[in-house]
C-alpha cells in the first residue's frame, strides 16, 4: 500500500522503508568506560592543580592519578555527569549510585 506509514516511493518506484528505532539511553545508575575514564582523568587534573583531597592518604604520597582512583573507590567524587542523549536532551547520572554499581560490577577495581 502506497500511504502506509514506513513504505513510501520515489519517482522511480523505488520503495523505501523508514523505521523508528528506539535506543534505549543507558541507565541514570550505570557509568559507562569512558565516563569513569573522564572522571578519573579530571579529578586527577584537579588535584595536581591544588584542589582539596577528600580521602585519607599517606604521608608523602602525591600521585594525582591514585588518589583520583581510590576517591572514587571511596564514593568521595565531587562532581556531576550530564549525559547527552541522541534526542538532544541531557540526562543526569546519579554518581553515587553509578559509582557502587561500577564496582560491584568490576570486583571493587576501578579498570
Amino acid at each position: 500500500m502506497v500511504g502506509s506509514n514506513n513504505l513510501s516511493f520515489d519517482s522511480k518506484n523505488i520503495a523505501y522503508v523508514f523505521m523508528v528505532i528506539s535506543i534505549p539511553a543507558w541507565p541514570k545508575d550505570r557509568l559507562t568506560r569512558f565516563e569513569v575514564a573522564r572522571i578519573i582523568g579530571a579529578r586527577a587534573l584537579q588535584i595536581s592543580l591544588g584542589a582539596p583531597i577528600l580521602i585519607k592518604v599517606k604521608k608523602g604520597e602525591f600521585d594525582p592519578i591514585k588518589i583520583a582512583e581510590e576517591e572514587f573507590k571511596a564514593g568521595q567524587v565531587p562532581m556531576t555527569i550530564k549525559r547527552p542523549l541522541p534526542n538532544g536532551e541531557f540526562m543526569f547520572v546519579d554518581i553515587k549510585a553509578g559509582i557502587k554499581n561500577w564496582l560491584k560490577d568490576h570486583n571493587g577495581e576501578v579498570f
